[in-house]
């Protein structure tokens, strides 16, 4: 086509490049311009001339850019179909753009820098180094001509890297080639590198006047602004040789890194004061010095680890010699060790690297908070990090290093980062503190052991929650504007922060106890004699309250944490007679005496009550102090008269609801942890909860309960089954005269008489303070948290000589296990019916006619609190409302909270029937069928996020803890219909959230549809992981498999998964799991549920269902006669799960797995399943006969299984699924070049791509 021809068509692109850029274009004309654009890259004969042509410097550079666009396009999808000679002239007229084509360094556009080098390396990835020998020298060529060249080599190297080894894009024996050669010449690499990088900054330092390394004592020459841009220039080159290398240095062997005394750390350290490289130079220094060992490509072959002796080896010749040479090294190399390869790296303690990295941070954090200071600063703290884990690794072990002589400096400028404005930076000290005060040979250097009082000191600051990024009351909150997006974002890191700090400074109190606890003794008795301080902004409970923010609280909060965290490991570190009991005993004295009406505070003092507590195993006359602080507690209210207003109680803020429930929790801690020390006082401390409880208004409901767990866990170290027995019947006496009365029968038994009981069918005029029906709704949660607690800590004595003695052995089990009675069963059993009743009569609300006729003010009384909503959406709740709010703003909040509290308490006591009754519950006549009529009536109509509770708190306990005696007649008539329901059920709701992501639907459904569809598709995938882990723990055993027996954190859904799983081979069906499937009815349940959950949209319940258990189950019935379509069906679940999930590479793995598995198992009785593998897309079919073969025929040598399971995945490849934004890409094929290094050992499987293009293209490339 002639020039003319050329140059009209250019005109045209020009014009419709201009179009799809200008803002002002219309949408019509827009795709018309897109549309020749795209069908001109395609379909053009003429692409090369005219992108050359459009790549010119005279161009504009969005024209240019295009033009480059066209010619990556036809390297990327043409370059296998051209003519050698036009391959030449497009390669030869790019590297004319890279010297002569663009603009100067600092003028040149980064994109157009950008698409140029991705062209260069495009080429090298389709033709180096068989058919490009000289690509090396020809980049080093194009460096000598200036900086721009040499920045555009750097970015062609970078890439070239990070294509090859780092995000690996081409196909495995491209890539391994180049990666070979790479490694054989990575010694010339390195120093053209270090060369460039060495000698552009020693320019750039000559002309900006800084002073030489060898000149530090001169006065540095300013030169004058002419010489600016050439100095810029200098520097950008600079940037770019530190970025390339960090590309480099995590893989390469560690020798080039070490070489020459350490130059290329030395320079990186010299850099740190370079303030336009500094950032640069500490981002490779940080990947130098995390090296945990010396890397091998994912490949793994030992061609990787080249030592200087291989790179004089010649490209395509024969290495055979070589290669064996490099495996004995290997070998040899291994035995040693890899820590011995990080020893050069303490050359980082030295005097000058030290020197060089603190005077940085010093002079970065002197100039004030700049965003490129602040990055750097982080970088450095980073890297004293990586130098900590390389010295603990190193020290100690079979190495002859020793403590470095700057580990005093090294530590105290670690102390400076610990001490840093930024909440950050501190932060990420963290775990390298953890890791010297553990280790076996630091944890004893004086110099770390005289830290210890200082790291505690800072951590006494570092624990006040300060630095929200909205507020301005501490340096920290600007450093934290850069850091967090919002009070939010700031209070969850910081949460996680401080328990990060409360690990550390146990470890660092284990070694320093008393020091700790005098810390903790003096910033207690301060904050018990300073003066609140409530801050601008007062709490919403109280005129002169403390808020989370004011000042006052927050010392007090860390002070707390402080405490906790060093007394708890003093008692754990000292012996008894070390232990400074006077001390302790003052401190619980002073804390006893305050007094303080702030809610946030009393709290914080409750926990130091707490801390302190176990001095009073030495002193037990203090304890009827300490109970009297915690039962004073449990009646708190900030506004004293509304103790004794019976009509209606100001609602209380969450803050004061937490000291309630913070002193009830002492008490049982106390009863739970320390029940010898309590029983003495047993008598005070019964008659002083019956006084409570004698007032129905004083405690909530909750709080009676937790009392009353209290005294039943006291009642435990009776060791005397009938006292213990008379005992809880007398506790339980005003539970059962309510809960069996005519009326509660009544009320229990029937739904529409239970909506009125409890006020749901009533129409409030005030629905904050009117509540005519709370009494009714606390009468019936009373009994159901009273016969809860008594279910979960009446228990036998564990010793079974005590138990014996007590009374509480009845007998012995087949296998020889004891069989205990529980002194609360009669008691429990005689309030059964009634709670069945409940749990049938609430399963029943949910039914339309019930739910028609709730009151106007409750019509969604039966819906989610909005807390729980937030917390699986996860949605933050506000700071603010966490402790300033009401707990139930509103009567229908109230009735919500009731409903779905009840709910889950009801079954939670028949999870917790099983373990505490044992036999006296599994034998319950009809128990089955009671369950299967109350729990599991009216499911279609029971909501997801109420099913979800059920089957993880009753029925995976229940299962778990029933004998195998009662498996056939509890387990399986239960477990059988359940799960055939529950799959049902799942399959649907699956089915329809496929169609409605299909589908575009208008209609709003909802005030806030989208929100609301999002909860049910997460309601849905949480309630898919209840039940496959409810059928994952009852059939497989543990051995080798980890179950993750709680539940997932709602909205946590993590599918950042391992790409290499695999299901274990230990893993087993347990007993429960084999009588299950000896069942045929639930064998057929289970089975379906489970591979049906394949292809369910949640990747972290396929990736466990194919790993625990799919698999375990199948085996199971292999022996047996399966029905072919059966089969074909189980095999085609597993690849539909690999189109579903195939795009994340965990689930993939799995799955491949577990269909090699099933192919290999069953392809020999089942040729059903060869039909299968013919309708997967694309397949092979020779290479599936070829498969087929050596699987049906024994005789033939076996090929190893990762390489049947590699070529078993090939041939499936076409159903495995593909990330969305991949499945409609142009693929891209580069082709195989003639091997580049001969084998050692003949491949034991054809390569499936073999070169199509047999001709030798050596001199293709020659310049």
């Amino acid at each position: 086509m002639s020039a003319e021809q050329v140059s009209s068509l250019c005109e045209q692109l020009v014009k419709a490049v201009t179009v799809i850029m200008d803002p002002a274009s219309t949408q019509r004309y827009r795709l018309e311009a897109l549309k020749f654009c795209e069908e001109f890259k395609e379909k053009c004969p003429i692409c090369v001339p005219c992108g050359l042509k459009l790549a010119e410097k005279t161009q504009t550079a969005i024209v240019r850019h295009f033009g480059l666009q066209i010619l990556e396009h036809v390297v990327k999808f043409r370059w296998n179909n051209m003519p050698r000679l036009e391959k030449v002239y497009l390669k030869n007229n790019v590297m004319g753009l890279i010297s002569s084509g663009t603009q100067s360094i600092l003028e040149e556009e980064s994109h157009i820098k950008d698409v140029l080098s991705r062209i260069v390396v495009e080429m090298i990835k389709r033709e180096w180094p068989q058919h490009w020998p000289d690509m090396l020298k020809e980049l080093d060529t194009l460096s000598k001509q200036g900086e721009t060249q040499t920045e555009l080599v750097m970015f062609i190297l970078l890439r070239l890297a990070e294509d090859v080894v780092t995000f690996q894009t081409l196909p495995t024996q491209r890539r391994r080639d180049i990666q070979q050669t790479l490694t054989q010449n990575m010694e010339k690499i390195f120093g053209f590198l270090l060369t460039t990088l060495q000698q552009n900054v020693n320019k750039y330092r000559r002309m900006v006047g800084a002073p030489q390394e060898q000149e530090a004592l001169t006065t540095p020459q300013k030169t004058d602004l002419a010489q600016e841009p050439k100095a810029q220039a200098n520097c950008r080159v600079g940037i770019a040789a530190l970025n390339t290398l960090a590309g480099y240095i995590d893989w390469v062997a560690l020798s080039h890194i070490t070489a020459d005394n350490c130059k290329l750390l030395e320079m990186l350290c010299l850099l740190l004061n370079e303030p336009e490289l500094q950032i640069g130079a500490a981002e490779c220094l940080l990947i130098a010095v995390s090296r945990k060992f010396w890397r091998s490509p994912s490949w793994r072959s030992p061609l990787t680890f080249f030592s200087p002796t291989f790179y004089d080896c010649e490209v395509g010749n024969t290495v055979t010699s070589c290669v064996i040479w490099q495996l004995r090294e290997i070998t040899a190399g291994s035995k040693q060790g890899k820590l011995e390869d990080r020893k050069p790296l303490m050359v980082l303690f030295g005097d000058v690297a030290m020197h060089y990295i603190l005077s940085a941070a010093q002079t970065a954090d002197g100039e004030g908070l700049v965003e490129k200071h602040y990055v750097f600063l982080k970088r450095l703290c980073q890297v004293l990090c990586a130098l900590g884990s390389q010295l603990c690794a190193l020290l100690g072990s079979d190495s002859d290093v020793e403590t470095p002589a700057n580990f005093g400096k090294y530590l105290d400028s670690f102390l400076a980062f610990t001490t840093h404005p930024s909440q950050f930076l501190r932060s990420s000290t963290q775990i390298t503190w953890g890791a010297l005060f553990r280790h076996e040979v630091l944890s004893r250097d004086p110099l770390l052991l005289a830290m210890i009082p200082k790291y505690l000191r800072a951590s006494m600051t570092n624990l006040v929650k300060v630095g929200f990024p909205s507020k301005t009351d501490s340096p920290s909150c600007e450093y934290s504007r850069f850091d967090f997006d919002s009070d939010e974002d700031f209070n969850a890191f910081f949460n996680s922060f401080r328990a990060q700090q409360g690990e550390v400074m146990r470890m660092a109190c284990r070694l320093d106890p008393q020091t700790g606890f005098q810390m903790a003794g003096e910033w207690l008795k301060y904050q018990l004699t300073a003066p609140v301080d409530t801050g601008p902004m007062n709490s919403k409970t109280g005129e002169g309250l403390c808020s989370i923010f004011s000042p006052s609280f927050v010392q007090w909060d860390a002070m707390t944490f402080f405490s906790e965290s060093v007394i708890s490991q003093m008692f754990r570190t000292l012996d008894k007679d070390e232990i400074p009991v006077n001390d302790g005993i003052d401190l619980l004295q002073l804390v006893l005496n305050f007094e303080t009406k702030d809610p946030l505070i009393l709290s914080c003092v409750l926990t130091n009550v707490s801390a302190l507590f176990p001095f009073v195993t030495y002193r037990p006359e203090y304890l009827p102090q300490v109970l009297s602080k915690l039962f004073a507690s449990v009646t708190f209210e900030v506004i004293e008269e509304s103790k004794f207003v019976v009509s209606v109680q100001a609602p209380r803020t969450r803050a004061v609801k937490n000291v309630r429930r913070h002193a009830c929790s002492s008490i049982i801690k106390m009863c739970r942890d320390y029940p010898q020390l309590v029983l003495p006082n047993f008598e005070m401390l019964y008659n002083h909860v019956k006084q409570l409880l004698s007032n129905e208004l004083l405690l909530t409901q909750m709080e009676k309960c937790a009392l009353m767990e209290a005294l039943v866990l006291i009642s435990n170290q009776f060791k005397d089954y009938e006292r213990q027995k008379v005992f809880l019947e007398e506790l339980m006496a005003p539970v059962a005269g309510l809960w069996l009365s005519p009326e509660m029968q009544r009320v229990l038994s029937d739904p529409e008489a239970f909506i009125s009981y409890v006020g749901a069918d009533n129409k409030i005029a005030d629905p904050v303070l009117e509540d005519p029906s709370g009494l009714n709704r606390s009468r019936i949660s009373f009994c159901v948290y009273t016969i809860l607690g008594v279910v979960k800590r009446a228990r036998w004595p564990a010793a079974t000589e005590e138990a014996k003695a007590g009374g509480f052995l009845v007998g012995y089990m087949p296998s020889g296990s004891p069989i205990y009675r529980n002194p609360c069963t009669e008691q429990v059993l005689k309030l059964l019916d009634n709670l069945l009743a409940l749990i049938r009569t609430h399963n029943n609300l949910y039914m339309p006619e019930m739910v028609a006729r709730l009151g106007e003010t409750f019509a969604k009384a039966l819906d989610m609190l909005e807390v729980e909503k937030n917390a699986i959406l996860g949605l933050p709740q506000p700071l603010l409302e966490l402790y300033d709010s009401p707990v139930y703003k509103t009567v229908l909040e109230r009735m919500q909270g009731f409903f779905c509290t009840l709910y889950d308490n009801c079954f939670h006591i028949l999870g917790n029937a099983g373990p505490s009754m044992q036999q006296d519950f599994y034998t319950v006549e009809g128990l089955a069928t009671q369950l299967l009529s109350s729990a599991f009536i009216n499911l279609n109509n029971i909501p997801d996020y109420r099913l979800r509770p059920m089957l993880r708190v009753f029925v995976k306990p229940l299962v778990l803890s029933c004998p195998s005696e009662y498996y056939e007649t509890l387990v399986c008539p239960m477990l059988g219909p359940l799960v055939t329901y529950l799959h049902a059920r799942l399959s649907q709701k699956w089915q329809v959230i496929n169609q409605r992501s299909m589908l575009c639907e208008d209609e709003a459904a909802d005030d806030n549809p989208e929100s609301q569809e999002m909860l049910e598709e997460q309601l849905v995938r949480l309630l898919t992981r209840e039940v496959m882990d409810l059928i994952t723990v009852c059939c497989v055993s543990k051995k080798g498999v980890e179950h993750n027996t709680t539940a997932a954190v709602d909205g946590d859904d993590d599918e950042a998964m391992a790409t290499e799983v695999t299901p274990p081979a230990s893993a087993e069906l347990t007993e429960l799991g084999k009588c299950l499937m000896k069942q045929e009815d639930v064998c057929t349940a289970l089975l379906i549920t489970a591979y049906t959950s394949l292809s369910w949209k949640d990747t972290l319940s396929c990736q466990r269902t194919t790993t625990q258990l799919c698999w375990p189950l199948l085996k199971q019935v292999l022996p047996g006669n399966l029905l072919p379509d059966a089969v074909s069906w189980f095999f085609t679940s597993v690849l539909k799960g690999l189109q579903t999930h195939g795009q994340h590479d965990g689930c993939m793995a799995a799955l491949v797995h577990l269909a090699f598995q099933i192919y290999e198992a069953l392809r020999p009785r089942y040729a059903e399943l060869k039909a299968v593998m013919e309708q997967i897309p694309d397949i092979q079919r020779d290479s599936l006969e070829q498969f087929d073969s050596k699987l049906l025929n024994p005789t033939l040598q076996k090929v190893a299984d990762k390489r049947r399971k590699d070529h078993f995945k090939r041939l499936i490849t076409g159903c495995i699924g593909k990330p969305l934004g991949e499945q409609f890409r142009k693929e891209v094929h580069i082709r195989n070049l003639p091997s580049l290094f001969k084998k050692v050992k003949p491949s034991l499987e054809a390569d499936v791509l073999e070169n199509e293009d047999g001709e030798g293209l050596t001199a293709l490339f020659e310049p």
